[in-house]
């Protein structure tokens, strides 16, 4: 059973989604499969057949989101320190082709969001990052080409 690294808040969002999912989600399935039910004849109730298709794709998340809650290794960042880059870390970068500053909190990989400045400990940046050190340069190859990126800062947030 392999351990899924991930944020406290990370966590926190999937046990939240567990309990919409368990809580409120599945008794509105459940209401709308009683529903198109009582319409009649089944095998032509495109509302019950749909409803069904919810139901089963619910069930999947759930029976997904519990595994990985299971199997959840629960990392505090904030009591992460040192020199060099590891899961948890905000990393700032500066492009060395166009001087842009970016910066990234390398996450698990259920949390990651790159617009909200969260990148997956499995990416190529991130799988690049790990163990390096202000001043390091690394090189990523991006869809767009290979990109190269100075450490400025590293944070543990």
């Amino acid at each position: 059973m392999n351990k899924v690294p991930m944020t406290i808040s990370g966590h926190a969002a999937l046990t939240e989604e567990l309990r919409w999912r368990q809580q409120e989600e599945r008794p509105r399935i459940i209401d709308a499969i009683s529903e198109a039910r009582a319409h009649g004849d089944l095998s032509e109730n495109a509302e019950y057949h749909a409803a069904k298709e919810s139901q089963s794709l619910n069930e999947g998340r759930i029976n997904e989101l519990e595994d990985l809650i299971a199997r959840a290794e629960v990392i505090d960042v904030s009591k992460l320190s040192g020199d060099t880059v590891k899961f948890g870390a905000t990393v700032t970068l500066i492009d060395e082709d166009t001087e842009e500053e970016k910066k990234y909190q390398i996450v698990g990989d259920q949390e990651a969001d790159v617009k909200a400045g969260k990148i997956s400990v499995s990416s190529p940046i991130a799988r690049a990052l790990i163990g390096k050190a202000v001043g390091d340069s690394i090189e990523v190859n991006a869809p767009g080409g290979a990109r190269g990126y100075e450490i400025e800062k590293i944070d543990f947030i």
